[in-house]
């Protein structure tokens, strides 16, 4: 055991070292934020299959397949087709919009600043996904080291935000690289034909579990129809995905590489459902199906090898709870502080003028802010990221189950965000009032449903989302259009072209969302 222990040692030193390297390549905001918007088709594939492909598709994705069998792939395959859709339809403009969140999209889309709402929204998903990470590590550091709980969620949390404050978005991005191959390596070439080879091969499963497990559709339609609205519509309009798009050095690379990472989510998520079947097939009887994991890491794998998988399943931990992390950072500083800020100033003063920071709120030529600005961006940044993980770890102590509060989260995103977010993307009569209504109505009606029906139940998904549509549909519909002129900026933003420095696009308009 001592070789995997010190396998598992060097490899949380070097995300240490990688964190203290970026740190030195940080020296701008968007340097700090999106790794200066130039990473190539290589890096882009690699750090974006990382963000996306976490915890919950590694340890949860192989008790899915223990508890249902091949079916149980679905709920990867969701993220998968999502990061496809995002990926083919939306992320070469998103990638032209040179911002940094997705509320200063809506900005620029219907006009006006946007209200804390779409920032506070978008914030607790964020923090609850990367709570849920952290949480993750008490498992994975009680099989390594047999740790304390507290104990093991500070360790990993401490990690990854010492790495993740240290060089921001470069150093989660090279982070992320290391731990993409650490994770192909581990479960792809290693755990998935070991797992398969010791429960006797394909034939050997088929004639030790029920042909259930076999079946597409064990796990039921009603939950792949869930997953896909959950789950597929959450790749597109999440924070912590968005700004790995905004990472992309063009349209082009973020297309074509994000492509690649969806089809390797496809691939995974059949891994991990075959890895879970087989485990079924050779210890029927586990407690539990998340154990599944563990299981056969710790009885099926060779010393050194074990080391390894035990690193892959901790990266995919890691590399979703940092993105997590920056993406809850960015917004709670981008979105909702400086919004407050600005909202609420000191008794007395007066407006301040639009400084560099400002002027690169919305992207274009001032992004990059010359040195010497009033404002040390990177050092806010760092500041926010610092605190709210922080946060991260504190809430993670004090919370031994947050399925149901990530499950609020998401339900929240994608009732309340989906329809005004690609509304914006492909409706152009949508208005910033439907826009609004549709936050507050989706929003209202996913909390009512969780209510009466229970945090679990999908149908707060289902009359959220259509709630949100009807709304968006019929209050811009009734209203006087958008004004031309944010939607020539718009359009403008969209084909590439950056706003004049110090300009605020929609600054005179209406508040949006």
């Amino acid at each position: 055991m001592a070789v995997d222990y010190a396998v598992i040692i060097i490899y949380l030193v070097g995300m240490l070292a990688v964190g203290w390297w970026g740190m030195r390549r940080a020296k701008s905001k968007s340097d700090f934020l999106v790794a200066g918007r130039r990473l190539g088709p290589t890096m882009y594939s690699g750090t974006m299959a990382a963000i996306v492909l976490g915890g919950a598709s590694t340890i949860g994705g192989v008790g899915l397949g223990y508890q249902y069998g091949l079916s149980g792939a679905w709920l990867v395959f969701a993220i998968g087709f999502g990061l496809l859709a995002l990926s083919i339809f939306f992320s070469a403009r998103i990638s032209r919009l040179k911002v940094y969140t997705v509320s200063q999209m809506l900005d620029l889309r219907y006009g006006g600043s946007s209200s804390v709402i779409s920032g506070a929204v978008m914030w607790a998903y964020t923090l609850m996904l990367a709570v849920t990470s952290t949480i993750a590590y008490a498992t994975i550091f009680d099989v390594i080291f047999g740790l304390d709980r507290t104990l093991a969620i500070m360790l990993g949390g401490g990690i990854v935000i010492a790495y993740s404050t240290l060089g921001g978005m470069w150093s989660i991005t090279l982070t992320d690289m290391a731990q993409f191959v650490v994770k192909s390596v581990g479960v792809l070439l290693l755990l998935l034909p070991i797992a398969v080879w010791k429960a006797g091969g394909i034939d050997g499963m088929q004639e030790q579990l029920p042909d259930d497990y076999f079946s597409p559709m064990n796990i039921g339609v009603q939950t792949v129809f869930t997953y896909v609205l959950i789950y597929s519509f959450g790749m597109l309009i999440g924070q912590d995905i968005w700004q790995r798009v905004f990472t992309a050095r063009s349209d082009t690379v973020a297309r074509s590489g994000g492509s690649v990472a969806g089809v390797y989510c496809l691939v995974y998520a059949i891994a991990g459902a075959v890895i879970g079947t087989a485990t079924k097939a050779l210890y029927p009887k586990l407690d539990s199906p998340d154990a599944a994991f563990a299981t056969i890491v710790g009885d099926a794998l060779p010393i050194g090898v074990k080391g390894l998988v035990l690193a892959a399943a901790l990266s995919a931990v890691m590399s979703t709870s940092s993105g997590a992390l920056i993406a809850c950072a960015t917004v709670a500083n981008n979105d909702i502080w400086k919004r407050l800020r600005r909202v609420t100033p000191k008794p007395g003063a007066a407006a301040a003028p639009s400084d560099a920071s400002d002027a690169s709120d919305s992207g274009g030529p001032a992004e990059d802010e010359a040195e010497g600005a009033p404002h040390d961006e990177v050092r806010g940044n760092r500041v926010f990221i610092l605190i709210m993980g922080l946060a991260v770890v504190v809430i993670s102590i004090a919370l031994n189950d947050v399925v149901e509060a990530l499950t609020v989260a998401y339900n929240l995103l994608v009732g309340g965000l989906l329809v005004p977010i690609l509304g914006g993307l492909v409706w152009k009569r949508g208005t910033a009032n439907g826009a609004l209504a549709a936050v507050a109505v989706g929003g209202a009606t996913v909390i009512a449903m969780m209510a009466w029906k229970g945090v679990l139940a999908p149908e707060a998904i289902y009359y959220g989302l259509l709630a949100s549509l009807v709304t968006h549909i019929g209050v811009s519909l009734a209203g006087k259009p958008t004004d031309p002129a944010v939607l020539a900026e718009w359009r403008a933003r969209l084909a590439g072209q950056a706003p004049h420095e110090g300009e605020k696009p929609g600054a005179d308009a209406p508040a949006g969302v």
